[in-house]
C-alpha cells in the first residue's frame, strides 16, 4: 500500500499545525508523508509522483472568503493532468480546514474538497466523529464544531499557532487515524 499523503497549504501556520496532527494520527497505522503547497501554489515533480503512488490523499487548506486559498486552488487546477489520465480514480480522499471564525465558510471549503475528490473518481472519508453538542459540551472538546465532512479548526485571527485548541488538534489527529483505517480496509 502506498503512503497516506497529507497535502496542505498554510499561510499563517494554523493549517500546517492541523496537517501535522492529521499526519500524526495516520502515522500510528501506516506510512505517511506531508506535502506543503508553497506560497506560489506549487509542489515539486517528486511530490506529484508521491501523490500518484498514495493510498490516500488528505487535503488541507485555510478557509478564506468561503473558499480554499488561491494557492490551494492553483494546485487543484494543476491536478487536472491527473484527472485527464484518471490517475487517482478509486483513491481515498479526505479533507480539513481552518479559519478564524466559528463558521466562516468552512463547510463550503470542505464541500469544494469533496467535489474535487469526486471529479478525480475518488472515495471520500469523512470525519467519523460524533459532534460534542450536548449541554455539557466545552469549546475544547473533540469535534465541538460538529463537522462530518472533515476536520475543522477555529483559531482567532490574532492567535498564534501555539494557541490552537487541543480539542481541534485532537479532532485532526483522530481524523488522520480514521483515514488511515479506511485506506487499510480499501487496500485489501
Amino acid at each position: 500500500m502506498g503512503p497516506v499523503v497529507v497535502l496542505f497549504h498554510s499561510a499563517y501556520g494554523h493549517t500546517q499545525r492541523m496537517a501535522q496532527a492529521v499526519e500524526q494520527g495516520a502515522r500510528e497505522l501506516v506510512e505517511t508523508q506531508l506535502i506543503a503547497i508553497d506560497a506560489n501554489g506549487e509542489i515539486t515533480p517528486e511530490d506529484w509522483q508521491t501523490l500518484g503512488a498514495a493510498a490516500a490523499i488528505i487535503m488541507g487548506t485555510p478557509t478564506y472568503m468561503n473558499m480554499v486559498s488561491w494557492q490551494f486552488k492553483k494546485w487543484a487546477d494543476a491536478s487536472s493532468k491527473a484527472w485527464m489520465a484518471q490517475a487517482w480514480k478509486d483513491k481515498i480522499f479526505a479533507g480539513f480546514t481552518s479559519s478564524a471564525s466559528m463558521t466562516g465558510g468552512k463547510e463550503a471549503t470542505l464541500n469544494y474538497l469533496v467535489a474535487l475528490a469526486m471529479q478525480h473518481g475518488g472515495i471520500w472519508a469523512g470525519l467519523g466523529l460524533l459532534p460534542s453538542n450536548g449541554s455539557g459540551a466545552q469549546r475544547n472538546d473533540v469535534n465541538y464544531l460538529g463537522s462530518s465532512l472533515g476536520a475543522m479548526a477555529t483559531t482567532p485571527s490574532d492567535a498564534s499557532v501555539a494557541q490552537m485548541l487541543a480539542g481541534d488538534l485532537e479532532s485532526a489527529r483522530l481524523f488522520g487515524t480514521r483515514v488511515a483505517q479506511v485506506a487499510l480496509r480499501w487496500s485489501r
